[in-house]
């Protein structure tokens, strides 16, 4: 068989055209740099955010442990016993009892105090005057039998309380002529009290008395017809006086 001049045999050394598959190739080069880059950007994102996440939850929790400390803080600021935060404890020292010296001087001192503190709020409670003796008026004060009465005769039974009238001191306590016995007491004022005919004494000269002391017990003693109480007041110290009025002049009745 001739060969034929001009003929070409299909496919004997046929040079094919490849630009079109490199641009092809290069373009699924470039396609998969893209999806790389976009893939690792992707990932660089996420990456990038999950951090700021994180950060913001550190962010947080910070401000929250910041708070919560504060609060604690707070809390403790009213309690000495419990520690700031991030301070160590705090070993509180606890004194120790101390042994009392001189005890019986203490005691002693106390008592004495207890005892002059009773008298005074006895003293504060006590009467500014008193009725001398309870019983029944059996003779006024004036004339009488030719004479002159010069105090009042409160009748009872022997052994009757009789009582200071006023605060004072005792000048006679004793024997004396027409009274069997009596007693006579100048007051602050410088009146004189005078109680007579007293079967028993309870007081004695010099002594200090209080309104209503017992001072006497009642009897019939010297010029007497029965058990009573002679009494006199002298609120000049000398000179007698009706002892109703005065009396009356201290709220008392008698």
């Amino acid at each position: 068989m001739q060969k034929t001049s001009g003929a070409r045999r299909v496919g004997s050394h046929r040079k094919q055209d490849t630009s079109a598959k490199r641009r092809v190739a290069m373009v699924a080069v470039a396609a998969s740099a893209v999806t790389s880059a976009g893939a690792a950007g992707g990932a660089a994102g996420a990456s990038t955010g999950a951090q700021h996440n994180a950060g913001s939850r550190d962010v947080k929790l910070a401000a929250d442990t910041t708070i919560l400390a504060q609060g604690e803080g707070a809390g403790a600021a009213g309690s000495s016993s419990a520690p700031a935060a991030g301070e160590a404890p705090q070993i509180l020292e606890v004194p120790q009892a101390v042994p009392a010296g001189d005890l019986a001087g203490q005691l002693d001192s106390a008592m004495r105090f207890a005892a002059q503190r009773a008298a005074a709020d006895l003293a504060a409670r006590a009467p500014m005057a008193a009725k001398p003796a309870e019983g029944t008026m059996t003779s006024p004060f004036g004339p009488r039998w030719g004479g002159f009465h010069n105090g009042i005769d409160i009748a009872n039974a022997i052994g009757t309380p009789i009582l200071a009238v006023e605060d004072g001191t005792v000048i006679d306590s004793g024997p004396a002529s027409g009274f069997g016995q009596w007693i006579r007491i100048k007051h602050e004022d410088g009146s004189v009290s005078v109680y007579g005919h007293m079967q028993t004494l309870d007081v004695a000269v010099g002594q200090k008395v209080t309104a209503g002391q017992k001072i006497a017990g009642m009897g019939s003693m010297g010029f007497s017809t029965g058990s009573h109480l002679h009494f006199e007041i002298h609120p000049d110290g000398t000179n007698p006086v009706d002892p109703i009025p005065w009396l009356a002049a201290h709220g008392i009745t008698v």
